[in-house]
């Protein structure tokens, strides 16, 4: 797998994609064709328009999935691939709908570079069990593509000690989920990624992330941790405490 997996694609006060454009930069391959998949948001040209020219300068020939109405020939001639951010729900939907979802797995398990931002970050989970998103469409499952073992957790917030607000934090739905469910969870904060290189995964960005295991308290992880270890996980869905 070649995978760089984003928390989100805008940061606060800069352009998108600028926060990580020289690690993005970097993972493209040089004057190649990166398909992006717009199924996130409903204006697809509008969101591939946003794209294609934050990555102009680059040198990076940014086509629709959409583009051309036979969304499996347009992966077919893609050097590498972006999922862009949004509802994941109707992200995921859209994969199925249109043959995306299995065409993925395949092309990306034989080496297709994968980028994923936010809702494409959820995607490459195993399943949509830990996205922050309302279910606005029902996909036909929660099964994503499971590029890696693990669940990841985008845009994790941490808890605000002096927030009125009485409803769950993000630690809380994590560890509800983790009483059903025992497979690891990355909390992924706003600026952070992680890059996945075959049999090695690293933190990058410019914040640390969460770990999340059933049994233990979470646990901090500085930006260049080596996260290797979470390629071995085998999730256990469904598996009550």
């Amino acid at each position: 797998m070649n995978l760089l997996l984003l928390s989100n694609s805008t940061q606060h006060g800069r352009g998108y994609l600028e926060h990580a454009m020289d690690t993005v930069t970097g993972f493209l391959p040089a004057g190649g064709r990166l398909v992006f998949v717009p199924y996130a948001l409903a204006d697809h040209d509008g969101y591939t328009a946003q794209v294609r020219g934050a990555l102009a300068g680059a040198g990076i020939d940014v086509r629709g999935v959409h583009e051309g109405g036979d969304p499996l020939a347009r992966l077919g001639e893609a050097d590498a691939v972006f999922v862009g951010g949004g509802n994941s729900f109707r992200l995921l939907s859209a994969l199925y709908r249109t043959g995306l979802r299995e065409a993925l797995t395949k092309a990306v398990g034989a080496g297709l570079p994968y980028m994923g931002a936010s809702a494409g970050t959820n995607m490459a989970a195993p399943s949509l069990r830990t996205t922050n998103d309302m279910p606005i469409v029902e996909p036909p499952s929660f099964e994503a593509l499971g590029l890696v073992p693990f669940q990841i957790n985008p845009h994790y917030l941490d808890p605000d000690p002096a927030s009125t607000h009485k409803g769950e934090t993000r630690e809380e739905r994590l560890t509800e989920f983790l009483e059903e469910n025992d497979v690891p969870v990355l909390g992924l904060r706003e600026g952070s990624w992680l890059r996945v290189d075959g049999a090695r995964a690293t933190l990058g960005g410019a914040r640390d992330a969460r770990l999340f295991r059933r049994g233990t308290a979470p646990r901090e992880l500085a930006v260049g941790a080596d996260l290797s270890e979470l390629l071995g996980a085998v999730p256990a869905f469904d598996s009550r405490a």
